[in-house]
């Protein structure tokens, strides 16, 4: 074959060869760039969502193809969710480039909440754009160390008790002297959370934080106010009162007037102060006692069973609906103390009759059963919100306390250890509950205000709730005190004592202070101290007649 024919076919075959290499090119399938996994710490989500993360988390991405590592330090990003602000980030890539390992390069933050995202920008080494968005959240962990330095614990109850008496004290009022709803409250103060903080004054004086002519001085503005300014409706004092003038400020539309169970914790306080400023040759404390006396004697009681056609007794009652809330007072919850006053009054006394149907429902209000091998007497499944036995036993002196329904430190502290044994159980996998950390009740919460309890759960702790229930139990009450404030005190211990409540789950922390929610601490850890206020409430002889007429018994009532 001549030589230029041989070069031809060499040629020929070369182009053919050429022209099937790029035919097999164009012909590839596109390339498919997605994550594969995501692990935080070794551990994968299926929610994308890590809780009890570290503060140097080793973050791991793989891909189903190489990474283009030029196009990673822009398109993977750490953020801190309540500031926006980027946390630097060191990685590394491995595994044939499919694995992207990520370290922050300094610590977190405790207790703070994160989001690690990888956009589409992120490229395969072919150019090919990552699929969808990653995005990862991260909660870290609590910083385990102390905040404040370790004292005893009866200097620990001696703070908290100072601290949160400054609501009262520094925060009450400068006209009234009354409590004010809540720290953001303005003229809006409180009549039950006042009959609170009229306790909370008398511990202040025993406890040396203040003289007894100082709390004279300022119980003596507010009884005057309360009864010079203050409206009453038959005697009762609506739930809220501007501070300044005594005028009502409606609750709700309908809830303009009397409200009887907020008139009894405020009456509670002020039989509670009368027995305690007792001087037969003080002007001052004998005009205190007279004033007192007269805004007690001043309730309608038993009108408040629509002017004794029921046998029922109502909460509520107001000028322009007159009974349309139509709210009797049924147990069990935190209204015992309106039966014990109401049944006490030397001037419009209700009868047993009234107790035993419209509270106890003839018996329907026991319960009997157990929950945690825990028997409980009365009320709900699972006792309630902790408040039901902590309002009406600010006085009320549960010890050795029995009626025909039931024995009152039973119940007590029957309710009390199932709301401890939900928490320490933590079957809702909640963040931060345990034997340290507890306590379900009223209290505001991450998006407004609502009473919990073990059938009403969404991870919020109200220290109020451990706290007032030190009487009922001590150990777990102060165990949680030390947590509370040893080890989440940065957050949540402020001016006015502890915050109103917290949530680790969703890492939110009221800046609120709640007048009912602050002075229970005081007078409940006081009474499981020294017995003051139960000492002095159950000294007073109307007390003790009425509970006797209502069928209790006790040492406390002879």
């Amino acid at each position: 074959m001549p030589l230029n024919s041989t070069s031809y076919l060499l040629s020929l075959f070369c182009l053919l060869l050429c022209l099937s290499c790029k035919k097999e090119q164009d012909t590839q399938p596109a390339e498919q760039f997605y994550y594969k996994s995501v692990q935080v710490a070794g551990q994968s989500s299926s929610s994308m969502s890590f809780q009890n993360v570290g503060a140097n988390p080793v973050i791991s991405v793989s891909f189903s193809a190489p990474v283009n590592r030029e196009s990673a330090a822009s398109a993977i990003q750490l953020i801190q969710k309540s500031t926006s602000a980027s946390v630097p980030l060191n990685y590394t890539v491995s595994s044939g480039d499919t694995l992207i390992t990520l370290t922050p390069k300094s610590a977190l933050s405790s207790l703070t909440a994160y989001q690690f995202t990888v956009q589409p920008t992120l490229l395969s080494q072919r150019s090919t754009p990552l699929n969808s968005t990653i995005s990862v959240n991260l909660t870290t962990s609590l910083d385990n160390s102390d905040k404040f330095t370790r004292i005893s614990d009866s200097l620990l109850l001696d703070l908290v008790q100072k601290q949160t008496f400054a609501y009262f004290w520094d925060f009450g009022h400068p006209v009234s002297g009354m409590a004010r709803e809540r720290n953001s409250s303005g003229d809006v103060v409180t009549t039950g959370g006042t009959g609170f903080g009229i306790m909370a004054i008398l511990v202040a004086v025993n406890r040396n934080f203040i003289t007894r002519q100082q709390a004279l001085t300022r119980l003596t503005t507010l009884t005057n106010f309360l009864a010079n300014n203050a409206k009453r409706y038959h005697g009762a004092f609506p739930h809220w009162l501007n501070g300044a003038t005594g005028a009502t400020i409606p609750f709700s539309q309908k809830d303009d007037g009397a409200d009887l169970v907020e008139t009894s914790y405020l009456m509670q306080g002020l039989l509670t102060a009368r027995q305690y400023f007792n001087s037969t040759t003080s002007a001052d404390e004998i005009a205190l006692r007279k004033t007192i006396n007269a805004l007690w004697d001043g309730v309608e009681w038993n009108w408040f069973t629509k002017n004794g056609a029921e046998t029922n007794l109502y909460w509520h009652w107001s000028p322009t609906y007159n009974w349309d809330m139509n709210l009797p007072i049924r147990g069990w919850n935190e209204a015992l103390i309106t039966y014990v006053l109401a049944a006490s009054s030397n001037t419009t006394p209700i009868s047993r009759t009234v107790y035993d149907n419209s509270w106890a429902q003839n018996g329907k209000m026991v319960n009997g059963n157990s929950y945690y091998g825990i028997k409980l007497p009365l009320g709900p499944a699972y006792g309630g919100p902790l408040f039901f036995s902590q309002y009406s036993f600010l006085g009320i002196n549960p010890h050795d306390l029995k009626d025909a329904y039931a024995d009152y430190w039973q119940q007590n502290t029957a309710h009390t250890l199932i709301n401890y044994t939900y928490c320490k159980t933590n079957a809702k996998q909640y963040a931060g509950y345990s034997q340290d950390c507890w306590g379900l009740t009223a209290s505001d919460q991450q998006d407004g205000y609502s009473a919990r309890d073990p059938t009403n759960d969404n991870g919020t702790i109200a220290p109020t709730a451990a706290l007032s229930a030190m009487p009922y139990t001590p150990t777990e009450s102060m165990q949680a005190l030390r947590f509370f404030y040893y080890k989440l005190g940065d957050r949540i211990w402020k001016n006015y004592g502890f915050v109103d409540a917290f949530n680790l789950t969703n890492i939110w922390f009221a800046d609120s202070f709640l007048a009912i929610d602050q002075g229970p601490i005081i007078v409940m850890i006081e009474n499981q101290r020294s017995g003051l206020l139960w000492k002095l409430f159950m000294s007073c002889p109307e007390v003790k007649k009425g509970m006797k007429n209502l069928g209790f018994q006790s040492p406390n009532l002879n």
